[in-house]
C-alpha cells in the first residue's frame, strides 16, 4: 500500500476502534497511529489465520485493521490499567 493508503485506512480504523473502545475519538495524529498500528496487527493475525493481506483502500482492510486497533487498545488498557493499581 502507498503511504496515503496506510494514513486514510489508519484514520478510519483508528477513529472507528477508538470510539468502539474508548468511546471518543483519541484525536486525529493518535487516531492514525493507532489505526497504522492496528492494521499490522491485524495483518499479521488475519494472516496466521490464513486470510490474504489487506492491500489498498477497501472494506476488508479497514476491518483488518479496525479489529487490530481494538486488540491494540484493549491490550493497552489493560497493561496500563494493571500499573495505575
Amino acid at each position: 500500500m502507498s503511504i496515503l493508503a496506510w494514513l486514510v485506512v489508519g484514520l478510519i480504523a483508528g477513529f472507528l476502534g477508538s470510539k468502539v473502545v474508548n468511546k471518543s475519538g483519541s484525536g486525529l495524529v493518535m487516531d492514525i497511529v493507532l489505526g497504522v498500528v492496528g492494521a499490522l496487527v491485524g495483518g499479521f493475525i488475519f494472516n496466521a489465520l490464513g486470510h490474504a493481506a489487506p492491500n489498498g483502500i477497501n472494506l476488508y482492510s479497514i476491518f483488518v485493521a479496525f479489529i487490530g486497533a481494538v486488540i491494540v487498545l484493549v491490550v493497552y488498557h489493560a497493561v496500563f490499567r494493571r500499573r495505575a493499581l
